[in-house]
This record gives structure tokens, sequence and C-alpha cells, in this order.
């Protein structure tokens, strides 16, 4: 892969990369809310872990949940990149998935290296690298705003 080809995806490269990490947090904070983790410390935590599997606890430890969040945190990150990498090749011709900049982008919504490595494999396996390469920066991205933006933003709706 060329970085010419990364430059391809562009401005809606990062716009997917930033709704593919605030929409599974919402997702996932709400679901932690629906389930009766109604303060800010768990919501965020879980909702981190809905980013990656890897975000939540990060986010958990730096915001101080309590190990309990932290491993649902994981189960949820663990659930959507299982999700992904099913639905994928399920998905692949509705969604386009057929070029380097289509897999980029579905890369930076999805959010889940292995999930879009897997499932971008069983449908073209020359897609990889292009889907990884953008959904590798959610892990970067979560847990730079997962403790801080996310975590305020989630405190001053709750309390």
């Amino acid at each position: 892969m060329q970085a010419t080809e990364a430059r391809k995806a562009g401005l809606i490269g990062v716009a997917a990369l930033f709704l593919g990490t605030v929409l599974p947090f919402v997702a996932g904070a709400s679901i932690a809310w629906a389930f009766g983790y109604t303060d800010a410390v768990s919501m965020t935590t879980i909702g981190a872990g809905a980013v990656t599997y890897i975000v939540g606890p990060v986010t958990g430890a730096a915001i101080g949940a309590s190990s309990e969040v932290m491993a649902l945190s994981i189960a949820t990150g663990l659930v959507k990149a299982i999700m992904v990498m099913v639905g994928t090749p399920i998905a692949a011709r509705f969604l386009g998935l057929k070029t380097p900049r289509s897999a980029m982008v579905f890369g930076g919504l999805a959010g889940t290296v292995s999930g879009v490595s897997a499932g971008l494999a069983a449908t073209d396996r020359r897609l990889v690298p292009y889907g990884a390469l953008v959904a590798t920066f959610h892990t970067g991205i979560g847990c730079l705003l997962g403790p801080s933006v996310l975590f305020f933003a989630t405190k001053a709706i709750v309390g």
C-alpha cells in the first residue's frame, strides 16, 4: 500500500473516523444506561469499550472505573468486533466494498482492526491493508477522547 492511497480517503476518511468513534461510544453509553449503569464513569467506560475493546479499559483506568465495568467494556468491544467480522462479507455488496477508498471509509466507520481485517479478508484480501490502516487510528483517538472529551460530555449530560 502506498501513502498516496491513504490520502485518497481524504476528508470523508477523517469524517468516517470521527463518526466511527463517536457513534459507537453513544450506542455503548446508551446501552450501559439502559442496563442500569447511570453514572458517568461507568457509561463512559462501557461506551469507550464500544469504540474498541482496548479503549474501554484504558478510559476506565484513567477515570476510576471498577474492574467489573472495565470487563464489560472489553466484552462490548469484542461483541462489536465479532459483529463486524461476520457482517462485513454479508454487507460488502450493499456497502460497495470494492476499492481501497471504500475500504478505508469502512475501516473508519467500523473502527475495529480485528473485525475489519477479518471481514475484509473474507470479502477481498486486497482491501485488508486499507481498511485496517484507518481502523487502527480508532485506538489512539479513542484513548485521547475517551477519558477527556467523551467523559466530560457524558458527565455534563448525566451529572
